[in-house]
């Protein structure tokens, strides 16, 4: 085989091989424009901003040969937009549980759920479990719904009752009118109840009805609404705390979810409207940058120009003066030729002037712009610490509330697993809480418990952290501190709480607490010490109620 044959056939090969790789990363990249197709048709639906943002990604894959550059542009866009996506699914999985935490707190003190109080405390704690609302929230919400249907049975007996939610919130069933019942030969009776229920459920009705417009009325105190939700809101508050007709008190707790979602949205509307004029500032910041740039590109394309104009007027000098014989003539020609450079100095210069004076111009207003927006963000910054501070704060008793007490419970755990340094637990409740409820109303419920707050925040130390956990249980995280010595500084609380001056409608009333508490030991976690200072509570409780009772400890005598 010749030379010549031998290269040849090389040549042939390697071309084939070209042949056979470009065939299948054609393949590969139909492949692939194929499944982004299918990707992106499969997210749609979940924001109109990003189903656009995906409708442009599909016109670009069909154009065969995308531009590099629209397509950075336009993966940056899609990759925005989809974390704030997420940080919008984040923040309502946060207020959804915080929502729920606040429910189930609010059912371990109800009478009719003392015998599912551990069931409810299991529900907390899953629900404290990140895949609870990712991926098990169906099941949670069937376990939660057991847990009152169960409850409800046992009070309301067996049978073909209706379901928990429809016993407290739903509607009644229609009646026919009396006209067609006397015609059937029945008697006609008034029904005196909201409905079909008993008195006690009529009690307990009306009892939520008007827990929920004092809430509603802590809310309006915190939460601007727009002026016709503001009306509303206190139209709905006035039923709610005055109304007995259970059919306007129902209408009037729907009500009162509208008004959230309202409050929610009206939000969300702001924080838009602030990143739409950010956005704005930006895009008018860009532009100054833009506009500079193009007056530098100007002034070099304008100094190359003055440049080449005066090297053609210097060279084409030099060749007259080379060929001339005539003076008179050279004369002339050096001066229309130094005329000519002069005139093009001259308009460099003035063009240069007007340059300067629009690139100072573009500066003032850029550093204006530049100000207004360090000056809003500065302040949008200062809302949003005051809007946290807020959400941290409960409304009632001013103290921490429970995602301050989550927050700081994982802070001190973690300086606990560096130090290993004494950490305490304490979980408090009002005793007969219920009884000052139902005695007094729920105003003077109220006012015990932010006195008692007042009181116990007032008699740590700077180093310690009190939260309300929810209706009249106390968390507090003592640092530093073995559970004797905590025990001893709750005991004292308690004795002064007892001792303090509380009257109502002109009677004393005796204000007492429970409270458990549990140290951090070589291998706990946050939920395994609160529900040893949970458990430790009701044993007290369960003891005769006003003293501290340390997790593992034989019961004290109070």
């Amino acid at each position: 085989m010749s030379p010549d044959s031998s290269w040849k056939d090389k040549y042939l090969k390697a071309l084939e091989s070209s042949e056979d790789l470009e065939s299948r990363w054609n393949s590969q990249r139909n492949l692939l424009q194929r499944m982004l197709v299918r990707t992106s048709l499969a997210s749609e639906g979940q924001d109109p901003e990003l189903d656009g943002l995906l409708s442009q990604l599909r016109g670009e894959l069909r154009k065969g040969s995308p531009d590099s550059a629209t397509w950075q542009k336009l993966q940056d866009r899609i990759d925005r937009r989809v974390s704030a996506l997420d940080e919008q699914k984040a923040e309502s999985g946060r207020r959804l549980k915080a929502t729920l935490e606040q429910l189930l707190s609010a059912l371990r003190s109800h009478s009719l759920l003392a015998g599912g109080k551990d069931r409810l405390r299991d529900l907390e704690k899953r629900l404290r479990e990140p895949e609870t609302l990712q991926s098990h929230f169906t099941d949670w919400l069937a376990d939660f719904a057991g847990v009152l249907e169960d409850a409800f049975a046992q009070t309301g007996g067996q049978g073909a009752r209706p379901g928990v939610f429809n016993r407290l919130f739903g509607s009644r069933e229609p009646r026919p009118p009396a006209a067609e019942m006397a015609a059937a030969g029945e008697a006609v009776q008034e029904d005196p109840l909201p409905d079909e229920g008993s008195v006690e459920e009529t009690s307990q009705r009306l009892s939520i009805a008007r827990r929920v417009g004092e809430l509603l009325g802590h809310m309006l105190g915190q939460v601007a609404l727009e002026p016709a939700s503001e009306a509303r809101a206190r139209r709905l508050q006035e039923s709610l705390l005055n109304s007995d007709d259970w059919d306007e008190l129902r209408d009037g707790l729907n009500g009162v979810a509208e008004l959230v979602i309202a409050a929610v949205t009206r939000s969300q509307r702001e924080f838009e409207a602030f990143l739409r004029r950010l956005d704005e500032r930006l895009e008018s910041l860009r532009q100054c940058f833009s506009e500079q740039a193009a007056a530098q590109a100007g002034r070099r394309n304008a100094s190359e120009a003055l440049d080449r104009e005066i090297r053609d007027e210097l060279q084409t000098f030099g060749e007259q003066v080379k060929s001339s014989a005539d003076f008179d003539q050279l004369k002339a020609s050096v001066g229309q030729h130094l005329e000519s450079i002069s005139g093009a100095v001259e308009r460099f210069r003035t063009q240069e002037s007007e340059r300067e004076r629009n690139l100072s111009q573009q500066l003032q207003l850029m550093h204006e712009k530049l100000a207004a927006v360090e000056a809003h963000s500065e302040l949008v910054g200062e809302e949003l610490a005051a809007e946290r501070q807020k959400a941290l704060r409960d409304v009632l008793t001013q103290l921490p509330n429970r995602e301050a007490w989550q927050e700081r419970l994982a802070f001190e755990y973690q300086r606990w697993q560096r130090y290993r340094h004494p950490l305490t637990v304490g979980v408090l409740d009002i005793d007969l809480f219920k009884r000052v409820n139902d005695s007094y109303g729920h105003k003077a419920g109220d006012r015990v418990l932010q006195l008692v707050a007042k009181a116990l925040s007032e008699r740590l130390r700077t180093t310690d952290f009190i939260a309300r956990f929810g209706g009249e249980e106390f968390v507090i995280l003592l640092p530093e501190t073995p559970p004797e010595v905590a025990k001893s500084v709750l005991d004292g609380m308690r004795e002064h709480i007892a001792s303090l001056p509380f009257h109502f409608r002109g009677e004393p009333v005796s204000v007492t607490f429970s409270a458990g508490l549990a140290e951090f030991v070589s291998g706990d976690d946050e939920d395994e010490v609160f529900d040893r200072a949970d458990k430790a509570l009701y044993l007290a409780k369960d003891s005769g109620r006003d003293r501290v009772i340390i997790s593992g400890s034989e019961p004290a005598d109070g």
